[in-house]
Formats: C-alpha cells, sequence, structure tokens
C-alpha cells in the first residue's frame, strides 16, 4: 500500500468505543485492543492540537428491522460511557447518534467545518455499521477519509474484512494505527 497522506486539519473520529459495545464479542481485531489503539491515536491528535471526536449510540433509528432489534432494547444504564482508556478531554468533540453513522442528525459535519477539517480518520465498532456508515457519509460531505484498519472491529471477520477490502479502498485510504500516527504532522 501506498504512504498514507493526512491534511494539516484532520481529525480523529472514534466510533461507539463505549462499554455496551466494546462488551461484545468482535473479530478479527479483539474490542480491547481496537480501543488501546485508538486511545493511542487520540492521545497522539491531542499532542498536535488536532481534533478529536468521541461518538456514542443511544437508542436507535425507529424503523423496523428483519433482525428485530432496532437499537431499542434495555441497556445497561452505563451502555453508553466511553471507556475510559481513551481519556475523553473538555477540548474533545462529544457526538451522540440514534443512527449507525455519526452524520445524519448530529452536528458531526458543522463541528468539524468550524475547525476547518477536511480529513477523518475512523476508528471504532462496528466496522461494518458505525463506521461504514460514517465513512460513507464523510466521503459524501466532501471529507477525505482514512480508516485505521487495525483500530476497527466487528462481530464477524468475514464482514469486517468486505469494508476494509470492498468498501473503504472506494471512499478513501486505509492503513494501520501506526501508520496514522506516522503521517500525523509534527507536533
Amino acid at each position: 500500500m501506498a504512504t498514507l497522506t493526512l491534511d494539516p486539519r484532520t481529525a480523529l473520529v472514534l466510533v461507539d468505543l463505549q462499554k455496551g459495545i466494546t462488551g461484545m464479542p468482535t473479530a478479527p481485531h479483539p474490542a480491547d485492543e481496537v480501543v488501546q489503539r485508538g486511545a493511542r491515536l487520540a492521545a497522539e491528535f491531542r499532542r498536535r492540537g488536532l481534533p478529536v471526536v468521541l461518538v456514542t449510540v443511544q437508542g436507535g433509528a425507529p424503523g423496523r428491522t428483519a433482525a428485530g432489534l432496532g437499537g431499542r432494547g434495555e441497556r445497561p444504564a452505563d451502555h453508553a460511557d466511553l471507556r475510559p482508556e481513551l481519556d475523553p478531554q473538555p477540548t474533545d468533540i462529544r457526538v451522540t447518534k440514534q443512527n449507525w453513522g455519526a452524520f445524519y442528525g448530529t452536528s458531526l459535519d458543522l463541528e468539524l467545518r468550524r475547525r476547518g477539517v477536511t480529513q477523518i480518520v475512523l476508528c471504532g465498532i462496528a466496522t461494518r455499521f458505525g463506521v461504514e456508515s460514517t465513512a460513507r457519509s464523510a466521503h459524501e460531505h466532501g471529507y477525505h477519509v482514512t480508516v485505521a484498519e487495525d483500530a476497527c472491529t466487528d462481530m464477524d471477520a468475514d464482514g469486517h474484512r468486505a469494508s476494509v477490502d470492498g468498501v473503504f479502498p472506494r471512499l478513501g485510504e486505509t492503513g494501520s494505527a501506526d501508520e496514522v500516527v506516522a503521517a500525523l504532522p509534527a507536533a
């Protein structure tokens, strides 16, 4: 793969790294490893004065689904709490979504544009749902998109690979968390 290119005003968007989501079985990467990589990326972005966006999901879209879930079941009280390893800071942008993607029905686009952001790096769970939906919307909003593949995971390894190999290259770039750090501008 070619070397990643990151714009000077790139934001990190961490999708659904919350207790209720990271407690589920994941593949191909264990959720704890994804959280650790996301925390490392967040620390590196903050150190360079770049925006960090912490996205959580609460509730769900109202439509019926064949799976019967729709995000509306009873959840533990701490379901939407961010994992403490992410070390949330007052300067972080917080986004609470009701859908898979972080753009629809939220202020994410406005928050990014106010900060002059032209590119996002995505991490999170689940690759096929929150991450892919956010990547698609970011691309449609005109942002350059990079997905840190090893800082994403899914409940299904084949589904993760389908997004990483089949969808993300058409929306932007993919690389590892280490490659993203190497491509960041100096602090």
